[in-house]
This record gives C-alpha cells, sequence and structure tokens, in this order.
C-alpha cells in the first residue's frame, strides 16, 4: 500500500466536511429516487420517471464533481511545499510516481467513494424500467469517473507550479471552468449556420466539455442547438480527449516532483526611476505612465484608505497594469460578442443572444469574486498580517472597507468593460431598454452578493483555501445548482416548485428579464433581487459580528 494514499484519504475521511458531503450526497440522491418511485406498483416501461430521476442524478452528481475535486488536490502539494514536508517526501525511498500516485487516489479516492455511495441511486432508476444499463447506466458512471481523474490530475498539476494554495485554488477553478463551460461557447455563437465544416469544427470543440457527453447519454444532445449539425459519438470524443489530458497533466506533474521544485530564480528587475531619460519617455508612452509596473508608487495621499492601496500594490491582480490588462481582455470578449450579436440577429433573435451574454458575465463575476474577496481576512489570519493591522491607528471598519473597496474596483472594471455589447443589442432593438436595465440591476446585485458572501465567508474560516472553496461552492450553487430544478421541470418537479427555486438564482432572473427562450415563461423579478438584498443583509452581519470578534483583545 502506498502510504501517501493511506495518509491522504484516512485523513480525509475522519474529518467531520467529509462525513457532510457523503450524508448530504445520499440524502439528495434518496429524495430523487423516492419523490418520482411509482406508487402504483407498477413498473413505468415507457421510462418517463426513471429517464427524469436519471437526470437529476448525473447532473447532481456531475456538478458536485465539479466543486469537490479541486477542493483537495489543489493544496495538495503546494501544502506540502508550504510546511516543508515536500523536501522530506523527494528525498525518501519514495519516487515521483509513488507520491504523485498517492496523491492523486488519496484526492480522488474520496470523489470514486461519493461514486459508490450513489450506486443504490442508480440501482433504483434502473428497476424503475426504461433505463438502460449499457449506453446510460455505466456511461453515466465513465463520464464521472473521467471527470474526476482528469480534475484531479489538472488539480495536481497546478499545486506543483504555484507558490500558494489560495493561487493553487484560484487557477484550478479558473482552469476548470476553461475547460468545461468555455468549449460550450462557440457552439452558441454559430448557431443558425449550415456549414457542415463550421458544425464538424464547433461540435469537436464542445466535446472537450463533459456536459455535450453527460447530455448525449442522458438524451439531451439536442437541447441549445438551432440549425446547427449535432452528430457524432460525443462520448467517444470526450473519452479520447480526457485520456489524453489526463496523461499530460500527470507528465507535467511528475516532471516538478524531483529537488528543482523548490528554485525560485526571479531577475532583480530596476526601477524606471532610475534609468535614463530615452528608456524612462519610452516607457511613459508604452505605459501611460500611470500603468508602468517598475514605476516607484509615490506616497500614500492623508485622504486614502491605506488598506486599499496596500492591497492595490501588493496583489497581482491589484495593480495597476494589471488591471488594464483585464480590462482589455474583457474589452475584447465584449468586442467580440458585438460582432457575435450584429452578426447572428438574423439567424437566431436578439433574446438568445442576449442569454449568451448574460451567462458569461456571470460565469466571469462568479469565477472572480471568490479570488478577489475571499481571502480579505482569512489570508491576514493565514499569514500574521491580522495581528499586525490591530496594531496600527487604524480602526476594524477602515481595514475591512479598504480590502472591500480593492476587490469592487476590480468587479466594477469587469461589468463596465463587458457593457458594449448591450448597447450594440440596444442600438439593433431599441424596445430592449427596460429589459437591460433590469437585467444590469441583477448583475450588480450579483456582484456585490458574490462580493459579501466571499468576505463574510472569509471572516468565518482561519485559511484561505477553505474560504475560497466554500465561496465558489455557495455562489455556483446559487447560479447552477438551482437550475436542476429547471431541468427536472414538469418531471419530477412541477412549474411551481420549479419557479420557488429559480427565484433564488440571478442567472435565470438575468435570463428570463432578457426574455431567453424557456426561461421567458418564469416571472422571477422582483423576488429575486429581495433574495439578493437579503442574502447581502446577511452577509454583512455575518461579516461584522466576526470582524468585531476578531478584532477584541485576545
Amino acid at each position: 500500500m502506498n502510504p501517501i494514499f493511506q495518509r491522504e484519504l484516512v485523513g480525509l475521511l475522519r474529518t467531520r466536511k467529509a462525513y457532510a458531503i457523503q450524508a448530504i450526497l445520499i440524502g439528495v440522491l434518496t429524495a430523487f429516487v423516492v419523490i418520482r418511485w411509482p406508487d402504483n406498483a407498477r413498473a413505468d416501461f415507457g421510462g418517463e420517471q426513471a429517464q427524469a430521476v436519471l437526470r437529476l442524478f448525473g447532473y447532481s452528481l456531475l456538478a458536485g464533481l465539479i466543486l469537490i475535486c479541486p477542493v483537495f488536490p489543489a493544496a495538495a502539494i503546494v501544502r506540502e511545499k508550504q510546511d516543508g514536508t515536500l523536501a522530506l517526501l523527494i528525498h525518501s525511498p519514495l519516487t515521483p510516481w509513488d507520491i504523485f500516485i498517492g496523491k492523486l487516489f488519496g484526492a480522488a479516492g474520496f470523489a470514486m467513494l461519493l461514486l459508490v455511495l450513489s450506486l443504490p441511486a442508480a440501482t433504483a432508476c434502473y428497476v424503475m424500467g426504461g433505463v438502460a444499463f449499457v449506453h446510460q447506466i455505466l456511461a453515466v458512471y465513465l463520464i464521472l469517473l473521467l471527470v474526476a481523474l482528469q480534475y484531479a490530475t489538472l488539480a495536481l498539476c497546478i499545486s506543483a507550479r504555484t507558490a500558494t494554495a489560495v493561487s493553487a485554488l484560484r487557477l484550478t477553478y479558473g482552469a476548470i471552468l476553461l475547460l468545461a463551460i468555455v468549449p460550450l461557447g462557440p457552439k452558441q455563437f454559430t448557431q443558425g449556420f449550415n456549414d457542415p465544416m463550421v458544425g464538424q469544427v464547433v461540435n469537436t470543440l464542445a466535446c472537450v466539455s463533459p456536459i455535450p457527453a453527460m447530455m448525449d447519454v442522458l438524451g439531451q444532445g439536442g437541447i441549445g442547438s438551432q440549425g446547427l449539425i449535432n452528430t457524432g459519438p460525443v462520448l467517444q470524443r470526450y473519452s479520447i480527449f480526457a485520456g489524453i489530458s489526463i496523461l499530460m497533466f500527470t507528465l507535467l506533474t511528475l516532471v516538478k516532483l524531483n529537488a528543482r521544485i523548490f528554485d525560485r530564480n526571479r531577475p532583480a528587475g530596476k526601477v524606471t526611476d532610475e534609468r535614463s531619460g530615452t528608456v524612462r519617455a519610452y516607457r511613459r508612452i508604452m505605459y501611460l505612465w500611470f500603468f508602468d509596473p517598475q514605476r516607484r508608487s509615490g506616497l500614500i495621499r492623508g485622504w486614502m484608505n491605506p488598506v486599499m492601496i496596500k492591497e492595490f500594490r501588493t496583489q497581482q491582480f491589484g495593480r495597476s497594469h494589471w488591471m488594464m490588462r483585464i480590462f482589455g481582455v474583457c474589452l475584447l470578449l465584449s468586442m467580440g460578442l458585438m460582432l457575435a450579436t450584429t452578426r447572428g440577429t438574423l439567424n437566431w433573435g436578439v433574446d438568445t443572444l442576449g442569454g449568451v451574454i448574460v451567462i458569461l458575465q456571470t460565469a466571469l463575476l462568479v469565477l472572480v469574486a471568490p479570488s478577489l474577496a475571499s481571502g480579505v481576512i482569512s489570508g491576514e489570519r493565514e499569514s500574521g498580517g491580522w495581528t499586525l493591522l490591530q496594531m496600527t491607528p487604524l480602526s476594524t471598519f477602515t481595514i475591512v472597507s479598504g480590502k472591500l473597496l480593492s476587490a469592487a474596483r476590480t468587479l466594477l472594471l469587469l461589468l463596465l468593460a463587458t457593457l458594449p455589447a448591450y448597447g450594440v443589442m440596444l442600438a439593433i432593438s431599441p424596445d430592449q431598454a427596460p429589459r437591460i436595465l433590469q437585467v444590469l440591476i441583477t448583475l450588480i446585485l450579483l456582484a456585490v452578493l458574490s462580493l459579501m458572501v466571499s468576505a463574510a465567508t472569509s471572516s468565518v474560516f482561519r485559511r484561505s483555501a477553505p474560504a475560497t472553496a466554500v465561496s465558489y461552492g455557495i455562489l455556483v450553487a446559487l447560479c447552477g445548482g438551482t437550475m436542476l430544478f429547471w431541468m427536472g421541470r414538469d418531471a419530477p418537479f412541477p412549474r411551481g416548485l420549479v419557479e420557488q427555486a429559480l427565484r433564488l438564482n440571478p442567472l435565470a432572473t438575468a435570463l428570463s428579464l432578457i426574455n431567453t427562450p424557456s426561461f421567458r415563461e418564469y416571472s422571477l423579478a422582483p423576488a429575486n433581487w429581495y433574495v439578493m438584498g437579503a442574502g447581502i443583509v446577511l452577509s454583512t452581519v455575518v461579516l461584522s459580528v466576526q470582524t468585531w470578534r476578531l478584532a477584541r483583545p485576545q
């Protein structure tokens, strides 16, 4: 037996959160089966009830694995590096392969245990009748197994190349979003084109994500396609890509598991103010003077919040040149959406294109907000900076507000950079102005909610890694988890229950306001605004109480 595997898996299974995750999984899957179990002692050979439960079952497990898989392997190697135990492992009789396998199956073993616990619910779906065992049950578990291994190897590869557990977790969630969601974008933007070559390319690219493979296995492969050729072995394509990516991530991780992983050679650098006049003039033109990363920073003015300025100057994505790069990328993305809006309006309408824009903006907010705000308190406590901040003349309100303002500025720039697409929609269809205004209100409330939830979570946890994971879990469950009710509308969930669940979802609210097909029938605003307002108030109360408790003399 691999000693690292035993230590990782056994230590994880002894924690309370592992018991909680297993209990919640079993309870949810059991509820799905009990709700739709035939009450007349007859099997449904048509399979409508079983298919509905199987879809909820498959999508729930897929969403759970996407949320859970990065948490444990993302910090597996970098945590050993920070604690100084990785050097002992590398110089022990264990080979790099032994270390990698122990870490991989220690982290992925928990995900596999969850799959084993879900077998009774899958068996119940099969017993209900109308579900193919090989083509559906086994295919669903094959996809879930590949997802667990693929994302676990990806997290270990990133963990071996980062300096902190928080950055590893952020990059891992970003990479998973890149692999699971972004490949579906080209397929949405090219809908309505009848070119077979375009259809083949975008369908092959979409198979990078496990979502089309799961939809195809569950009999929903054609959903979301409008006039685009949607044929091909989706499951086989995803299996091939997943196998190749698992092998690639494994090799990249093994390359780093040696003594060179501790080498951190950095150039000394040179301040712009100390260079020649020609170089200074050139950099002033190229960086517009204000955004030169090598320019000496000025003094903090008396009217400025020093904590906010500290965050701007010390965080990588808080510095001005990185902010402008992020703004530029979002602006290019918005211009691409404008082009798609002008070219795609004749093919599939402004409403559907507006839905695509809303989905991309929501995904951007959910991805960025926890990475910015989940360490505002826990990061300082973990590094010992909170005690130093308490020793300064600054009040607790000044400290917390400075950190929140530094994160809010980034979110504000992201929202501003993606607004031009709505301007083009408004120019094409002026009657969309009230809907666009309501959508912007929803997105602003979502940005504030994401910021406050992440900050409140940061005040509860002592370390940034679990705070970041919980923040992502809450926001993804809010924007994506409640979509499970929409996927199971009419079978097994009635329309009233689906609408009540979607009123908690800001993404569904924005889609209904923009009049996206399949969501226009629901009336979700302003109820969702009240829900998000209550969430903001509750998060503010939690943040205030926790910071007051932490600010007391120890």
